[in-house]
Formats: C-alpha cells, sequence, structure tokens
C-alpha cells in the first residue's frame, strides 16, 4: 500500500514504501481510521437522525485537511507519519462519502429532490470552501507567526 501523495522523487517520501516501513504507515492508517471513524460515530450519537450532523462533519474534517496539508506538506512540519495518521487516517475516518451518498438516497426516495440536490450540492460546496478557507487561514497564521518570530 502506498500512499497516494508520496512524491517518489523525493527521498524521505520514498523510503516511507520501502521494507518495514510501509506496514508503519499501514498501521498509522488504520489507528487512525478508527479513531476518526469513532469521532464521527460520536457526534451521530450527539446529533442522531439529521443530515446536517453529516454535514457538519463533512465540513469540519475538510476544513482540517486543509490546516493539515498546509502544516505537513508546505511547512514539513511532524513525523513522517503524521499525514498518513491524521489525514488518511483520523480525518479520512471521520469524514464520509458513503453515509453522505446514504443521505441523498433517502430523501430522494422520501421524494424530497430539492432537498437531496441541495443537500448533495451543499456539501460538495461546503467541503471545497471549508479546505480551501483552512488553508488560507493556516497560510496566513504560518506567515503571520514567521514575520514575529
Amino acid at each position: 500500500m502506498i500512499d497516494p501523495d508520496v512524491d517518489l522523487h523525493v527521498a524521505a517520501q520514498r523510503a516511507e514504501t520501502a521494507g518495514r516501513g510501509k506496514w508503519r504507515v499501514l498501521a498509522a492508517l488504520s489507528a487512525g481510521g478508527v479513531l476518526g471513524a469513532l469521532a464521527r460515530y460520536g457526534a451521530t450519537v450527539l446529533w442522531p437522525g439529521s443530515v446536517w450532523t453529516v454535514f457538519g462533519v463533512n465540513v469540519v474534517g475538510c476544513a482540517l485537511i486543509g490546516v493539515l496539508m498546509v502544516l505537513v506538506s508546505e511547512q514539513g512540519r511532524g513525523h513522517a507519519l503524521l499525514r498518513p495518521f491524521l489525514g488518511v487516517g483520523v480525518l479520512g475516518g471521520f469524514t464520509t462519502f458513503s453515509t453522505y451518498a446514504v443521505d441523498v438516497a433517502r430523501l430522494l426516495e422520501r421524494g424530497d429532490a430539492l432537498a437531496a440536490m441541495a443537500y448533495a450540492a451543499g456539501t460538495l460546496a461546503g467541503a471545497m470552501g471549508a479546505v480551501w478557507l483552512g488553508v488560507v487561514v493556516t497560510r496566513a497564521a504560518v506567515a503571520r507567526a514567521g514575520a514575529a518570530g
């Protein structure tokens, strides 16, 4: 299993795919996925029966993915397993396309096509906007911290 974000031209990233390194990545992904899925489950227990819970989880998760990608990919911060653990594992397990798709299907089955279309489009717009906002805010915070320090 190779992380699709690995740039094989970069020696440090290429090393994570070799030998025993791939098992460490798989363990980090698995542990993170469990934690992310449990966090999503917790949100659905706290706010049950609403498509807005899944919408909120997906938007918050996407914002955090934007923050993480700036800090790890652009700033080179953190351990080599941080991105697989938090990005693919925790945030991949936290956000959910399958539940979102089921929610759209349920709205359609209820005959509420307008709500289904709004929810589908709103989730896409909200998720993409949240990634963008997470990136913009984090870049600004990093730049401000660099200027101050």
